[in-house]
């Protein structure tokens, strides 16, 4: 019975942290633009380098 309780306080201290840590990243803007870095892959804008 007591690995069950410390096993579910460990389950809510992770999941408090990864929500903690999800709620930063939303915050923080992470998914504000998910075309922008899927998109910017596929066109190359640098032209400083050396053409062969």
């Amino acid at each position: 019975m007591t690995i069950a309780l410390a096993l579910l306080g460990g389950g809510l201290i992770l999941g408090g942290g990864f929500l903690m840590i999800f709620l930063w990243a939303l915050r923080s803007g992470q998914y504000e633009d998910m075309e922008g870095s899927a998109s910017r892959i596929l066109f190359d804008d640098d032209h400083t380098g050396s053409k062969p």
